[in-house]
């Protein structure tokens, strides 16, 4: 179960992905150990995924991508097809006309078109709507 000092601790970490955890202990009031633990049971636990970086906004192109998925094709597999697409950051299902929310990234417009081109590809996406980032705050 995850409490208020784990929520604190996966905060300073998607703030900061390479605070150590003697860093991470002096803000949470816990020793280094304690927080490695911590850690370490967050993600045995399935809770944290992945460790990752995030691009400078200065660096190429950012997208969103609205996907709708045809009613006979599960929601589910299409995420996961999709998410293997070179480009693709973060797959969000979502509720409303559309079904998926992908972020996608490449080094210009041209990279983002592909990632797009290979999404529509996909078995079961019906249609998409894109949106790109100007800026990120």
């Amino acid at each position: 179960m995850v409490d208020e000092i784990d929520e604190r601790i996966m905060r300073l970490l998607e703030e900061n992905s390479r605070m150590t955890y003697v860093e991470i202990g002096r803000t949470v009031g816990l020793s280094e150990g304690a927080v490695r633990n911590r850690v370490q049971a967050l993600v045995s636990g399935g809770v944290i995924i992945r460790f990752t970086i995030e691009k400078s906004t200065t660096f190429g192109v950012r997208a969103l991508t609205m996907i709708a998925v045809n009613p006979g094709t599960p929601t589910y597999e299409v995420s996961k097809m999709v998410n293997q697409l070179a480009g693709v950051e973060k797959i969000y299902e979502v509720t409303g006309e559309y079904d998926i929310v992908m972020v996608s990234s490449g080094g210009n417009i041209e990279g983002i078109n592909k990632v797009i081109e290979d999404v529509r590809k996909i078995e079961g996406v019906e249609k998409t709507n894109t949106i790109i980032v100007l800026r990120t705050l």
